[in-house]
């Protein structure tokens, strides 16, 4: 049951408002009620207190001390009416209190009996009693004392049937509530086109990852709303990655089968010579190990683009730089022992990291100084720094070797993918090209100058973690 509440916006956003609606409008009605009905009961006992001025005016005594009133010099002529529903009444309160002393004619047989509260000479209390034909009334009342009457103190009380008051009343919130549910009717409707207008660039929105699904364009596109702006943004930003992506696996897959295919058209020939001369198949064995060393490094290379391109911004990739260079250190003192290369890394940090995947930092790092130690004379040296703005670190390796270098105007042909300078050299000349093919990807970029031993030195600018 909670599924369609779960997955339609609409319905959550209809739902809300309605629920919103409703409260606003029940919070209205009692509102609204409540004070309708303080305003009448506020005006109805103003009319009673006005009848109770007159009542007072009109009170006089006689030679007795008794209490009097002369009917006719009241205006109102319900005061003579048996049960007309307004009445008047004095009552004898110093010492024992006698109810009904004095009485309209309205009252007929029936006398009021109001609560025995306390009266400042003068004040006005309210009361609700019963009265004559089990009617309710609202009752007002005062104290006022005479010096020529023998009581001294008599409460006067005017009281009136409260049914016509709680007619108008219900009459009232009959109406109101009637009116607020035809409002609630129509802020229903105005919420479900609220919410079909609203929700509208949304359907624009579906029918453009329909058309990126479909392959008709490549990004999602069209107007749309401010709110969803930064989702389209981050939406196309992923779509452009994943171009760029597709991209990027399509060129390097042509790239290995162009690679591959010497290789293969190499040993194909080979193979068909061995068939007709001798000499071709004895020297077959020499040449197939060199084709397929060739096509494994080709291989590699590219595989080792592929990983760092997978690999690339994901999160906590972190390599120290530190032990990883320490251990090429130890690989190439053993590969080049031979020469007796004094092969040294100093001064390296610990707190020193490179924001990506020890692997990737191994081959470019590796290349670079196995590059080094093939023309070194006597040795080569390794440095690794941290350099740019806070927050912003960037890592700087530095190979320097000893050899013969390379000229100013070829260091940039050299970084060429298969260059070589000296065939007397063992290499494929792809080391330069992978470091500098992978640098580029974490946003690096590799660069040659002169070292201060004469030779070259090879500076990689990398991330740091």
């Amino acid at each position: 049951m909670l599924a369609p509440w779960r997955g339609s916006l609409r319905l959550r956003l209809l739902v809300a408002t309605l629920l919103a609606l409703l409260l606003a409008l029940l919070l209205s009605g009692v509102l609204l009620s409540g004070l309708f009905r303080e305003h009448v009961m506020r005006q109805f006992a103003q009319a009673l207190t006005v009848q109770l001025d007159q009542v007072t005016t009109r009170l006089a005594f006689g030679s007795d001390g008794r209490p009097r009133i002369e009917p006719q010099s009241l205006s109102d002529p319900r005061w003579l009416r048996p049960y007309s529903g307004l009445y008047w009444q004095i009552d004898r309160v110093d010492g024992a209190v006698q109810h009904g002393v004095l009485r309209s004619r309205s009252l007929w047989d029936a006398v009021l009996t109001p609560p025995g509260d306390a009266l400042a000479d003068g004040e006005v209390h309210e009361h609700e009693l019963p009265g004559p034909a089990g009617a309710t009334l609202l009752l007002v009342e005062r104290t006022v004392s005479a010096s020529d009457s023998p009581a001294g103190a008599w409460r006067l009380m005017v009281a009136a049937d409260l049914a016509g008051t709680r007619d108008a009343v219900a009459t009232f919130n009959g109406v109101l509530a009637a009116s607020l549910g035809v409002l609630a009717l129509l802020l229903a409707a105005a919420a479900l086109a609220l919410g079909a207008v609203g929700l509208a660039p949304l359907r624009a929105l579906q029918r453009a990852l329909m058309a990126v699904q479909e392959g008709r364009t490549p990004r999602l596109q069209g107007p749309v709303p401010a709110e969803v702006q930064a989702l389209v943004d981050d939406f196309n930003r992923v779509l452009d990655r994943h171009s760029e992506g597709v991209a990027r696996a399509r060129t390097q897959a042509g790239n290995l089968a162009h690679a591959i295919k010497t290789p293969l058209s190499v040993l194909a020939q080979a193979a068909e010579a061995a068939h007709t001369s001798a000499a071709e198949a004895a020297a077959l064995p020499v040449l197939v190990g060199e084709q397929v060393a060739l096509a494994r490094r080709q291989v590699d290379a590219h595989l080792a683009r592929a990983r760092a391109a997978a690999t690339l911004g994901l999160p906590g990739s972190r390599t120290a730089v530190g032990p990883a260079l320490a251990g090429l250190v130890r690989v190439m003192d053993r590969v080049h022992a031979g020469r007796g290369l004094d092969i040294r890394s100093e001064g390296i940090a610990p707190a020193l990291h490179f924001a990506g995947e020890q692997q990737d930092l191994q081959e470019m790092a590796g290349n670079l100084i196995d590059n080094a130690c093939k023309w070194a004379r006597h040795g080569v040296r390794i440095e690794a720094r941290a350099c740019g703005a806070p927050g912003a670190s960037r890592l700087q390796i530095v190979v320097d070797d000893d050899g013969p270098g390379i000229a100013a105007e070829r260091r940039e042909a050299v970084m060429a993918r298969g260059a070589r300078l000296d065939e007397s050299v063992p290499g494929s000349g792809l080391g330069l090209a992978i470091v500098q093919e992978l640098a580029a990807l974490y946003g690096g970029q590799l660069r040659l100058d002169a070292a201060p031993a004469g030779g070259l030195r090879s500076v990689l600018d990398l991330p740091g973690g």
